[in-house]
């Protein structure tokens, strides 16, 4: 089977750093076009990056290769795309808000779908936000994004926050089960990649834990719900419940977001081997398909009284795996556990490689 081709906006940046190294030797997809900010256009990739590459794997050495280009200059896009040369693009944009939805709303209407990471469209009510094994369904929304829209070939989806990925999970594998889930109360220590690079400086986090991202709690408690919602006359309602709390901070660990959860159920209450079973059993979609980069086993847990840890179980199953552990009752609610995914794999470009595998296999691709 031919590769699909594809391009990576924002591909010199921490995210996209970590998509050109995922997507090497990808049995679907190619990297054939990379665009960036203006300071590295016309630059070769391995120019570009030279000096500020910040992964131990490697990108693919034909990326080396390829011209970076302006990734506001969609005409250099359009023109790949037609060429058969880009079929469609991952966003891992580092630009405000408003821009980033101005250009990834560009791409799409030029016919070239957008994967993206970016946090721009995530609440426009007509664009899914996909954890794929969460709302695969969501993908349905697409058809009346295009239409409403007057598109053609191009979309846009969009993945959740990284802070979230550790615990929605078993959340829905829960609710699927058939429990009700009314309130949830999080801690997330999250890892200074989350902060892109630089990042926060050394001097605030060696030896110290930040008690605060800005947005970060708003898009803890709130991006749930739009993920549990339902489609409802070519929109996407969010749902109601869990009423989340968090409290999200910046701890000194390289990668791997962690969330200290505890959770309170309806009148139905699973017993802790109950709640063990489900997350040991739970699969969905992407397993069903066997998709590349799916993990086989979404949901890992440990026994151990002190794991998961960001350093021994951040890399399970590809990186794309949620760890569990210290699954206990609550003394105010009714369950407690400790989530761990990798937030610039799972929480980010490979979550995005996994959406668009999913997208692929549903036609829209």
């Amino acid at each position: 089977m031919a590769k699909i081709p594809v391009g990576v906006l924002g591909a010199t940046g921490m995210v996209g750093q970590q998509y050109l190294a995922l997507l090497a030797g990808h049995p679907w997809f190619e990297v054939t076009y990379t665009a960036a900010s203006p300071r590295s256009a016309g630059k070769k990739y391995k120019e570009a990056v030279a000096g500020r590459w910040h992964l131990a794997r490697n990108y693919h050495p034909a990326v080396g290769e390829l011209m970076v280009e302006d990734a506001n200059d969609l005409t250099k896009a359009v023109a790949a795309s037609r060429a058969g040369k880009c079929a469609f693009v991952f966003s891992a944009l580092e630009m405000g808000k408003e821009e980033t939805r101005a250009l990834e709303d560009s791409y799409a209407a030029a016919g070239i779908p957008v994967i993206s990471n970016a946090s721009a469209h995530r609440w426009t009510e007509d664009v899914p936000v996909l954890i794929a094994e969460v709302n695969p369904d969501h993908t349905d929304i697409i058809r009346d994004q295009k239409q409403k829209r007057g598109w053609d070939k191009g979309f846009i989806a969009v993945k959740p926050n990284c802070s979230i990925q550790s615990y929605v999970t078993p959340l829905w594998a829960l609710l699927k089960a058939g429990y009700e889930i009314k309130r949830v109360v999080v801690s997330t220590l999250q890892a200074v990649s989350g902060a892109g690079y630089p990042g926060v400086p050394s001097w605030d986090m060696i030896d110290n834990v930040v008690p605060f991202i800005n947005g970060e709690e708003e898009k803890s408690e709130l991006e749930p719900l739009k993920i549990l919602g339902l489609i409802s006359g070519g929109k996407i309602e969010n749902a109601t419940e869990p009423k989340i709390s968090a409290h999200c901070n910046r701890v000194p660990v390289s990668d791997g977001h962690s969330a200290c959860v505890s959770l309170e159920f309806g009148a139905k209450k699973p017993s802790i081997d109950e709640v063990k079973k489900i997350w040991t059993d739970f699969r969905s979609v992407p397993q069903e398909l066997d998709l590349p980069s799916a993990p086989k086993r979404p949901i890992i847990i440990r026994e151990e009284p002190d794991r998961p840890q960001p350093r021994k179980d951040r890399d399970s199953d590809k990186g794309m795996a949620v760890t569990v552990g210290r699954i206990r009752p609550c003394n105010v609610f009714d369950l407690r556990f400790v989530g761990l995914s990798h937030n610039t794999i799972r929480g980010a470009a490979g979550g995005g490689i996994l959406n668009a595998e999913l997208l692929k296999s549903k036609g829209f691709l």
